[in-house]
């Protein structure tokens, strides 16, 4: 079960990532849709995923939140009441150094929704709230067009397009990488 709420948007809350949420987590390291759209070339096991949790949680480096539905925007089916409903995750390490680096997904049903921007707005605001670092910087896969919209949507600046960076699912991928500056964002 999800952690306490950390922060709370409209639609979306993010909570503390608990050893429990492995088994959601491993969404990202075994479906596909997922699993491609975030550069993992293996699968992870339950027990690998539980374990990067819990090395994640004792980092002083690293904030990690899972993304759920606040239970007024719950799809039907989900119980009356059920605000730890997880829908995706959203993480940052590297908030000991200079510039942090972002990470989010969303299970593919919940892709297009808005929730994915919510959640990054939510923790961009946590960063530069608790961390003091200069920037916060993230990447999209060159063909993930939705990714890329959300990062501009927010105020990133595109900074690069590395050709050919990653091999994923049978093919070398260019990355796009963005930033975002303290001043920026607080402007």
């Amino acid at each position: 079960m999800p952690g306490p709420v950390v922060a709370a948007g409209e639609r979306v809350v993010l909570r503390s990532v608990e050893r429990d949420d492995a088994e959601f987590l491993q969404t990202a390291a075994t479906d596909p849709r997922v699993r491609h759209s975030l550069g993992m070339k293996v699968h992870q096991t339950g027990a690998e995923t539980a374990e990067r949790i819990e090395d994640d949680t004792e980092s002083e480096g690293t904030l990690g939140f899972l993304v759920c539905l606040d239970e007024s925007d719950a799809p039907a089916g989900y119980p009356d009441g059920d605000e730890t409903t997880p829908v995706g995750s959203v993480h940052a390490r590297n908030l000991d150094g200079e510039h942090a680096w972002l990470g989010y997904w969303l299970a593919p049903e919940h892709h297009g929704e808005g929730y994915g921007s919510e959640a990054v707005e939510l923790v961009v605001d946590e960063i530069f709230r608790s961390h003091p670092v200069h920037g916060v910087s993230a990447g999209a896969f060159g063909h993930n067009e939705a990714s890329q919209a959300l990062l501009e949507s927010l105020g990133f600046t595109r900074e690069a397009r590395l050709r050919n960076a990653w091999y994923v699912d049978g093919a070398y991928r260019d990355g796009v990488q963005f930033s975002v500056l303290r001043r920026e964002w607080e402007s």
